[in-house]
């Protein structure tokens, strides 16, 4: 294999893992919070990539893309609303269930309304513009998904570390009790954690969905899976963790794909979760939590 088609795929990779970023960054975030592995997250995604096709068919693309942000932001803030506040004092088993019922839910609606069958996703022109850099070539969302996902990385930093709201989201993660009793208003703040997460997924959609050209209501269960691995892989919590994993999956999917073991690129991420596991629970960037007594 030469040099030029390894950086061709590590190209590729680079954009495939800059969108599992975004969506790592949902499952790192709302589990920073609540504890809560919220594994609706990938079908959130999902439904961002329909909302996309459904606006973009009556409306000019800048103003389709900003309705898909809006909306799925919402859904996300309205699924906590409706499926997790409920049981913010209930086990912690209770919330993940209702979890793992909102993903079905999601998966089974837009099954039900869109059908199964494949939907294609619409061309904007200008993410599929070719750019030529020497012998490499690559897609301008090639180019500009690691960009936008630096760039979102950076401003989420700078809201978490710098404002007060970031200062509640990092209290509230410490200790939700004393971060209550302190007169932090909680569910502000999840319902802030909430809508992040989804409008990162949001983005990552577009991102993902503009180089794979179709949807089907199935799109969200690997892509999701895969995030979540990202997550813990990074240290599930760390939100810079989220994003070098969402990375280091893409690029070596991408590879594995390209010396012709596509068969085992999926397999590989959750070998990769199994080890992870086993050798450092944390993750790579996470902290190891003592329990007061």
């Amino acid at each position: 294999m030469s040099m030029t088609t390894i950086l061709q795929h590590c190209l590729t990779g680079i954009s495939l893992g800059g969108a599992y970023a975004l969506i790592a960054i949902g499952y790192t975030l709302v589990y920073g919070i609540l504890r809560l592995i919220n594994f609706a997250h990938g079908d959130i995604f999902m439904m961002a990539g329909y909302f996309m096709i459904f606006s973009l068919a009556s409306m000019p693309w800048p103003i389709a893309i900003i309705v898909t942000l809006v909306v799925t932001t919402l859904m996300g803030v309205g699924i906590e609303r409706i499926a997790y506040k409920p049981l913010r004092s209930a086990p912690r088993m209770s919330i993940m269930i209702s979890a793992i019922s909102v993903s079905y839910l999601l998966q089974n609606l837009a099954t039900y309304l869109f059908t199964a069958i494949p939907r294609g996703y619409p061309e904007i022109p200008f993410l599929k513009k070719i750019y030529h850099i020497g012998d490499l070539s690559a897609s301008f969302v090639t180019l500009l998904t690691p960009i936008i996902t630096i760039v979102l990385v950076i401003v989420l930093m700078i809201l978490v570390n710098k404002t007060k709201t970031g200062m509640a989201m990092r209290a509230v993660s410490k200790d939700f009790e004393t971060a209550k009793l302190m007169g932090i208003n909680i569910n502000g703040v999840i319902s802030i954690t909430f809508a992040i997460g989804s409008f990162l997924a949001a983005v990552g959609s577009i991102l993902y969905f503009t180089d794979r050209m179709s949807v089907t209501p199935f799109s969200g269960t690997l892509p999701g899976l895969k995030c979540f691995v990202a997550a813990v892989f990074g240290g599930i919590g760390n939100i810079p963790g989220a994003v070098i994993g969402g990375f280091f999956i893409g690029i070596v999917e991408t590879l594995l794909v390209a010396l012709g073991y596509s068969t085992f690129s999926d397999a590989f991420t959750f070998l990769l979760l199994i080890v992870m596991l086993l050798v450092r629970p944390t993750g790579l960037f996470g902290e190891k939590t003592v329990e007061k007594v």
